[in-house]
């Protein structure tokens, strides 16, 4: 009996391993887009204490410079990645600049990859636990995922998702939530068209200016 323990444990011991290599793997993807970032720091180091925005493509693709006044907003964001990216990439892209707040959307790629409400919710609760161990006193504000046209289908989960995180926001008041389904319906319930390119999933001009909009009041 005490053999088979053994052997047991021994599979196991050498199990985990193989199980970290394969989760590390999953970031090697965005190592080419996280060293240009780097890159850029080292060349032009952003201000400290400022606001950083991180997450997927709507924030990659978002000219903070055209929506906001302020000079110290560094945008950090990686298209088509997942909340987990932005935690497991949290101290290189985040916690180095140590800023006053960060501006997080997440979670659109999460649910089309096939992820659960309560999966991406326990990944935006790992990355508050990411930034307030190195960062205790900066706010972080989420901004809810959108209602788009390329993924209503999705509008379920994404209700679901966004309102497990607004429950836990609201036990921290370190945390804000930015909800920005009810401004991009129009009167018939859909997503309104003049918010969004082509592709029926990124932000327009018209998306942006909402967004700006509906942010700036949290970065006062």
């Amino acid at each position: 009996m005490p053999r088979l323990t053994h052997l047991a444990l021994a599979v196991v011991l050498v199990a985990l391993p193989c199980a970290t290599r394969a989760d590390d793997k999953a970031f090697e993807k965005w190592e080419k887009d996280i060293a240009a970032f780097e890159k850029q720091d080292k060349e032009k180091p952003p201000p400290q204490n400022g606001v950083v925005f991180v997450g997927s493509s709507s924030i990659r693709r978002w000219d903070l410079g055209k929506s906001f006044e302020a000079k110290d907003y560094v945008n950090r964001g990686f298209g088509g990645s997942q909340l987990a990216d932005s935690v497991h990439f949290a101290d290189r892209l985040v916690l180095k600049h140590k800023p006053r707040t960060v501006v997080l959307y997440a979670g659109d790629n999460d649910l089309a990859a096939g992820k659960k409400p309560e999966q991406v919710a326990d990944d935006f609760k790992e990355f508050v636990k990411a930034v307030h161990k190195e960062l205790p006193k900066t706010k972080i504000i989420y901004i809810t995922i959108k209602p788009s046209i390329a993924r209503w289908k999705l509008i379920d989960n994404i209700r679901k998702t966004n309102g497990l995180i607004e429950a836990q926001c609201k036990t921290d008041e370190r945390l804000a939530y930015v909800g920005v389904e009810k401004p991009m319906l129009g009167g018939d319930g859909m997503p309104r068209a003049e918010l969004f390119v082509k592709d029926g999933l990124h932000l327009s001009d018209e998306g942006y200016k909402l967004w700006a909009s509906l942010l700036k009041p949290h970065l006062k």
